[in-house]
């Protein structure tokens, strides 16, 4: 039984009717019967049906199939997804074949099979769902793409250094050259990675980032490549790997520098032959994707054949954009911290304020360890917190600097604690994330494995505490 399936039939013949229900009604949930053609459009909006059998003659004096064929464009009209098996009489099979070709699935001969009606409608039914479900997916994406496109972070800043990237931007997206993008962490360059994909002939595909900082060296085959299921231990079944998910689009590759040399090695390879091959598997998958990639290391540091491979370097930089930071364009700060003191009160269902001018300098003059995520973090929690009318200096908490002294005892032994001050597990805990934060200049990455956590546990800390 195929659960759920509706089943119609149309033809004149009222012995034809009563056959195909009593033999298809054990097969399927639900079989409806239509003897005057006028009523499928009235029968097709009112129920759902999963397949059509179809005559393709109306009128005792009319055998050409052709009365078959204009009420097969019209079922087509009204669902160009549904799946039309034509009936025709014995031995006209060139008019059924006729019909396949206006878009009918199959046809069957009358005097017919039970076996043959049985098979080809359950098969029909199959490619109904097929075709259903990729209709989903296809919908799903695009709203998904979308809604990417509409809420992502904008690029903000108008000062020289901005243009320049701006201006890179917009010479780099409408071509497919791979672009290497620099800058310390929280610059924003993943937002630069999407503006080019946007500003690209991609932009109706999918925009696919991957952190190699967080996905272990374990693990890195299986997720750009994909498996297939039985390839490890633990691989319960196929997985698509993330190079084939963006086939059409742009794959942003975000902290490329964490990749070890040998698999540096297996990307590079992928990256010139353009297509991969799953684990496990024996088949390769050709592949036509954009690669952006993304590093916080410098180039200097890239440029060190011990650490990053010069032949895949080549390769990912044909166009190279380097994200200022935030303390070499201070001209920037007043609209930054406008525009996120707008969109957490707008979250918030709090009063819009504005910055005092002693905050606003205090904010202008410091260093910014963090960038831009470290402004927008203080912005949020200011947002949250302040009592005043205004965002005064005393609002912007700012994390104290460490002393020269402090510095370059983080910077040549282990965390260490000001055993004098509170000694509850999360004021030390917070102690030991700002100590390893200031200690790598806020090096997500790096600081993360002093402390012997994951990337996203960090940002997590980062968050709680407001850093």
């Amino acid at each position: 039984m195929n659960n759920n399936k509706r089943i119609l039939v149309v033809d004149d013949d009222e012995d034809i009717l009563i056959a195909a229900e009593l033999l298809l009604k054990r097969h399927f949930s639900q079989v409806v019967t239509c003897n005057k053609p006028e009523l499928i459009e009235n029968t097709m909006v009112q129920l759902a049906f999963d397949a059509v059998l179809l005559d393709m003659n109306f009128a005792p004096d009319q055998d050409t199939g052709e009365q078959g064929l204009i009420w097969l464009k019209r079922i087509l009209q009204i669902d160009p997804n549904m799946v039309v098996v034509m009936i025709t009489a014995h031995g006209d099979v060139n008019t059924a074949v006729k019909a396949m070709k206006h878009g009918a699935t199959d046809f069957i001969s009358k005097p017919w099979q039970n076996e043959k009606v049985i098979a080809t409608l359950s098969a029909a039914v199959q490619l109904h769902q097929s075709r259903s479900e990729t209709n989903r997916l296809k919908t799903s994406n695009k709203a998904l793409i979308e809604a990417s496109a509409t809420d992502k972070q904008e690029l903000l800043g108008r000062s020289i250094a901005m243009n320049k990237v701006y201006s890179m931007i917009s010479r780099a997206a409408p071509t497919d050259a791979n672009v290497l993008i620099l800058g310390e962490n929280g610059t924003g360059k993943e937002l630069v990675a999407r503006d080019l994909h946007q500003q690209s002939l991609r932009n109706d595909n999918v925009f696919m980032a991957v952190d190699l900082g967080a996905i272990s060296e374990t693990l890195f085959e299986s997720e750009l490549f994909g498996h297939k299921k039985g390839a490890f231990t633990g691989a319960d079944k196929d997985r698509i790997g993330r190079l084939v998910a963006a086939n059409g689009g742009t794959l942003f590759l975000d902290e490329i520098g964490n990749i070890p040399l040998f698999l540096q090695a297996k990307l590079l390879t992928v990256l010139e032959q353009r297509h991969v091959t799953p684990l496990g598997s024996n088949q390769s998958i050709n592949i036509d994707v954009r690669v952006i990639a993304a590093t916080n290391i410098t180039r200097e540091a890239l440029s060190d054949e011990k650490k990053f491979r010069q032949d895949l370097l080549f390769r990912l930089n044909t166009v190279e954009i380097t994200v200022p930071p935030l303390r070499q364009r201070s001209e920037d700060i007043p609209q930054i911290a406008n525009y996120y003191a707008e969109l957490y009160a707008r979250k918030y269902r709090h009063p819009l304020k504005q910055f005092s001018t002693q905050a606003m300098e205090v904010m202008q003059n410091y260093d910014w360890p963090g960038n831009v995520r470290a402004l927008r973090h203080m912005v949020e929690r200011a947002v949250i917190l302040s009592e005043s009318a205004m965002f005064e200096v005393i609002d912007l908490q700012l994390p104290t600097t460490l002393s020269p002294s402090e510095m370059e005892v983080a910077q040549h032994s282990p965390l260490t604690l000001d055993t004098s001050s509170n000694l509850d597990i999360e004021s030390m805990d917070k102690r030991m994330v700002e100590l390893a934060l200031s200690k790598h200049q806020y090096n997500i990455s790096k600081a993360a494995k002093e402390l012997g956590l994951t990337r996203a546990t960090l940002y997590r800390r980062i968050e709680k505490y407001g850093f």
